[in-house]
């Protein structure tokens, strides 16, 4: 059962694309010399697979740069999942994050981000499944590739130092994030 829960992790992971605009990150900012509108940014996920494992992630977010290299926001997550392996794994998640990201170099930054995340988790005492709220607190760090102007790819690698082997919504405490900015 743990390499089916950590194969189907694997896949969860592979198959989250993170689509970020942050590229407010990479602007010069001088009190107020860039308005505040523009330094919001607005971005999320946006994650498909089909197959033996269907899933399906859409995760809005906005942010705002509150300083040339500090940026924080919000985001929500909604996912329809379906595992064909499982009798009854089939269900949806949604919940919240806060984040914030500081860049200690142009192209280098860390990120810390709290999410709560509603899901049905699979009880052992009642062989059954139910919905619980689980938490997670990630810290990390990642880097910012840009290609153009406003656009680039960002690489995050993140620790869930709330992680419990049991509730916790990830099959494992690291997770890795690709994303793009346009």
């Amino acid at each position: 059962m743990l390499l089916l829960k950590n194969k189907f992790a694997l896949l969860l992971v592979l198959g989250f694309i993170l689509f970020q605009s942050n590229s407010f990150a990479q602007r010069e900012i001088y009190g107020d010399s860039i308005p505040f509108k523009d330094r919001l940014f607005f971005g999320g996920n946006l994650g498909l697979q089909f197959g033996t494992i269907t899933l399906i992630d859409v995760s809005p977010l906005a942010g705002v740069m509150i300083t040339p290299k500090l940026s924080g926001g919000v985001g929500m997550t909604f996912q329809y999942y379906d595992d064909n392996r499982i009798q009854g794994a089939e269900g949806t998640s949604y919940g919240g994050r806060l984040f914030g990201r500081y860049n200690i170099f142009p192209n280098i930054f860390a990120h810390a981000e709290y999410e709560s995340i509603n899901w049905e988790a699979y009880d052992y005492f009642a062989e059954d499944f139910r919905r619980i709220w689980t938490d997670a607190l990630f810290l990390g760090g990642g880097y910012f590739a840009p290609f153009g102007p406003r656009g680039g790819a960002n690489f995050t690698f993140l620790y869930n130092v709330l992680y419990d082997n049991q509730y916790s919504y990830y099959a494992e405490p690291y997770v890795i994030r690709v994303g793009f900015v346009f």
